[in-house]
């Protein structure tokens, strides 16, 4: 093992022992007490039955040897990415029932995308809707009826969110279940190319909605490197996910056969099953440092400084920024998918996608090969892919070199040496970026402020024409507690353009940019947040910020004097109202910051210290 991924597991293993101890003595004694549903009182049971269709499965329920297997599902037919879950819980059902057990839909749970809301009131809700995705998981499964679960989700909050809620239940095995993404579309460079045109004004709004109808064409995930993808590549190297199943299309024999597996494999690890392994002993220190080395290996998205702190909390384990950038140090970017590059996560998959990012990973001594999955014990299973014999699966191993070096290199041949996420810190607060994607002449940035507070300003100043300068835009007011921190997409094609032109263009905001950042220099996620009076508050325009992404730097430039001496300027007048906005009004005031993962749960959490 690399001695950096050893120091930053075991130093993460010392400064846990007391929450994941006490996390891992609440779900043993869950655990021991056997199948719930056989201490269920009469009335309960049969209320917890009466909705079977079969009379074989109200049978079996009623015998406590057999495995009864919860579907907690995001389908939606809006969502392109979880419109293929409308036909998985018969297929699962019927895989169950073939090896003699039975899967009951426990539970829907909220999805929203992303790319609908973005820009609109609605993306306020965003961040929130993992934190009601984590509840509505724990309503799903607080029956008490199950012995294993699966759960069926992609997209940006809601693999995360519902991990947050089977944590809660890590008593029980659990099986994520992926869709798969939609074929390729036109080429990514001709979609980034139309979006700067239209920001020009030299594209009309028709030619921009027939690129991007080219561009997301079908049902299955958006094909880009952003934080849908990220979380398929995440959960499979973290082993929740059956080897090489991420990135199979959707209505294809495979994918169908690779979700009739995934129920077998709930229902073996089950206790009846006879291969018991629960979802909190699959997740711990190592499964969550072998996350991080991922997401730094494959310039995944900055979200994940979020959700994956938030995840290994609630399995009573305590990451933090500074582990994380720690590893990107050491860990080698292997992959440039779009937007970090010119292919999409098709090409990623064909060219050797997990298995080959696994096998190089682990042959350099970066990841952890000794965990717990759902496959079995040893990642090594990981470097394996699936395929259809004669109509059954199968696994056989996967590529030992990339197909194209292109998209996905080995450890000996990387794009960079380092992963490329850094911490930022200084005395405008501490924040992340991500300078995979950022050309090495544009990551150090020292120009005026512009300071604006919500995307919408930067906008109109752009078709204004006010900034054809050099600047460092400061966008506050974004952040958790502020207004939900919705992403701050709308801001790339401005900023893409300005800095094409030749201008020196940064952007450092409380608030989030996602997966899909690209090219420009960003320092986001600042903390403390402008509205709690945090340095962002006390910016003014014409200020000198350095943006520093290769020491990890954020700094303005101010004689200190005159900076301890300025008060915080207030938050704008609040907007919180309209599209439901007001009914999260609780949840944003409860938020941790963004470096303790942005949740509302944290200090729920405080019974496991």
């Amino acid at each position: 093992m690399h001695p950096r991924v050893l120091e930053v597991t075991q130093r993460l293993i010392e400064r846990s022992r007391p929450t994941r101890e006490r996390y891992l003595a609440l779900i043993d004694a869950a655990a021991s007490e056997g199948p719930q549903r056989g201490r269920l009182q009469c009335a309960n049971f049969a209320h917890g039955v009466a909705g079977c269709t079969s009379t074989t499965d109200k049978q079996r329920l009623r015998l406590m040897d057999e495995a009864n297997v919860a579907i907690v599902s995001a389908y939606n037919d809006m969502l392109s990415a979880h419109q293929p879950y409308e036909h998985f819980p018969e297929l699962i059902k019927q895989a169950l029932r073939e090896i003699g057990s039975v899967g009951q839909f426990a539970g829907g749970v909220p999805a929203m995308c992303d790319g609908v809301t973005q820009g609109e009131a609605g993306m306020e809700l965003s961040l929130a809707s993992r934190e009601v995705i984590a509840l509505s998981t724990a309503i799903a499964l607080s029956h008490n009826m199950f012995d294993a679960a699966l759960y069926l989700g992609i997209c940006d909050k809601i693999v995360p969110g519902l991990l947050l809620g089977a944590l809660r239940f890590g008593h029980l095995p659990g099986v994520f279940v992926p869709g798969g993404p939609m074929p390729s579309g036109i080429s990514n460079k001709e979609k980034a190319e139309v979006r700067q045109l239209f920001a020009e004004g030299k594209a009309t709004r028709e030619q921009l909605l027939e690129s991007e109808m080219k561009s997301y064409h079908s049902p299955g995930t958006c094909t880009f490197y952003g934080t849908a993808n990220t979380n398929q590549m995440m959960v499979e190297i973290m082993g929740l996910q059956l080897p090489g199943s991420s990135f199979v299309n959707p209505y294809t024999p495979l994918r169908d056969e690779l979700t009739r597996e995934a129920a077998r494999r709930a229902a073996r690890m089950s206790r009846q099953g006879g291969e018991f392994m629960p979802l909190g002993r699959i997740i711990d220190e190592k499964a969550i440092i072998n996350s991080v080395v991922a997401l730094n290996a494959t310039g995944g998205s900055t979200n994940h400084t979020l959700h994956i702190p938030a995840i290994a909390q609630a399995a009573g384990i305590q990451l933090t920024w500074q582990d994380m950038a720690e590893l990107s140090e050491v860990v080698p970017l292997l992959a440039r998918v779009y937007p970090n590059g010119k292919d999409d996560v098709n090409h990623f998959h064909a060219a050797g996608g997990v298995g080959f990012l696994v096998r190089t990973l682990l042959e350099a001594g970066l990841l952890h090969e000794d965990v717990n999955t759902v496959a079995g014990h040893g990642l090594q299973r990981y470097t394996r892919e699936p395929f259809l014999e004669d109509g059954r699966l199968a696994w056989r191993d996967g590529s030992a070199q990339s197909l194209d070096e292109s998209i996905l290199r080995p450890v000996s041949r990387p794009f960079s040496a380092e992963g490329g996420l850094r911490v930022m810190q200084g005395n405008l607060g501490r924040g992340v970026t991500k300078v995979s994607a950022v050309a090495p002449e544009h990551q150090v940035v020292e120009a005026p402020a512009r300071v604006f507070h919500d995307q919408a300003e930067l906008a109109a100043a752009f078709k204004a024409g006010e900034l054809e300068r050099d600047f460092i835009a400061v966008v506050r007011f974004q952040g958790p507690k502020a207004n939900g921190m919705p992403e701050l997409h709308k801001l790339t094609p401005f900023l893409g353009v300005l800095q094409d032109r030749g201008f020196k263009v940064a952007l450092v905001t409380d608030g989030r940019m996602s997966g899909a950042s690209g090219k420009v220099p960003a320092a986001i996620h600042v903390c403390p947040e402008a509205i709690d009076g945090g340095p962002l508050a006390r910016v003014r325009d014409g200020d000198l910020i350095r943006v520093d992404g290769i020491e990890g730097r954020l700094e303005v430039l101010v004689d200190p004097t005159d900076w301890a001496a300025r008060e915080a300027v207030a938050a704008p007048e609040d907007k919180g109202v309209g599209c439901g906005r007001e009914l999260f009004a609780f949840m944003r005031a409860a938020f941790s910051s963004a470096e303790q993962g942005a949740s509302a749960f944290t200090s729920s959490l405080e019974g496991l210290k």
